[in-house]
């Protein structure tokens, strides 16, 4: 975590990508709450409704309580709009389908940075990343390079949009930038709070709230202030 840089937040609108319900909010919500605090507009787009997530419920019941979960998880750090693409809970597919619905987002909200999740193998600390996490990210990656195309995704609408001037992916074991949440942790970790029926039937997830307080704590006293969220920044 060392030599990380902050990032910098010279920057107006954010469009927020991620795979799941709750996969905001395990850090990136922090620096969300920051960012709308200060002004700015971010949208979250999730591919999928979480509909998967809890065994013990069927994905016609989990579906719909988790959208809502994530809405409200959103408003709680100043989000106001949520989208849902509606793509396959658990089984997130790398091609060009997911690639064009990202795209078409990107264009549509026109954003001046984008923040997704972790596409590499490994968490820090080496837990193996799920499947999803791997796929949706590394199609945000390239979404964003495909959105300013206007040779790539010709069917769409939407014109082609070269205003991404970075992209940041929360959660990443090769971190390169750091944003400064101190002070915004507890809205954060609110949002973390909205996820009540995911979390209620999960098993050893008890400690969550702790792990993100451990996680901003470890990456704030290594950069040199109180809390911080890490990045890996395109």
């Amino acid at each position: 975590m060392k030599g990380m840089e902050p990032v910098a937040e010279d920057w107006r609108t954010a469009l927020a990508i991620v795979a799941h319900p709750d996969d905001l909010e395990y850090g990136a919500a922090c620096a969300i709450a920051k960012w709308t605090a200060q002004g700015k507009t971010v949208i979250e787009v999730l591919a999928t409704r979480g509909e998967a997530g809890i065994q013990s419920m069927p994905p016609e019941e989990v579906g719909p309580i988790r959208s809502a979960e994530q809405i409200e998880a959103a408003r709680r750090v100043g989000v106001e709009t949520v989208e849902f693409l509606d793509h396959p809970d658990g089984m997130l597919e790398y091609g060009l389908p997911l690639r064009r619905d990202l795209a078409r987002a990107i264009r549509r909200h026109r954003p001046d940075v984008v923040i997704s999740g972790n596409f590499r193998d490994h968490f820090p600390g080496g837990f193996f990343n799920m499947a999803d996490h791997r796929v949706l990210g590394l199609a945000v990656a390239d979404a964003v390079r495909d959105a300013s195309n206007p040779w790539v995704f010709r069917d769409l609408e939407e014109p082609a949009w070269h205003g991404v001037r970075f992209s940041l992916f929360a959660g990443s074991p090769q971190a390169t930038h750091y944003v400064d949440v101190t002070g915004h942790l507890e809205r954060g970790l609110s949002a973390l709070g909205a996820h009540k029926v995911y979390f209620d039937n999960l098993d050893g997830h008890d400690g969550t709230e702790n792990m993100v307080r451990g996680m901003a704590a470890a990456v704030g006293e290594a950069v040199g202030v109180t809390h911080a969220i890490g990045f890996e920044l395109l």
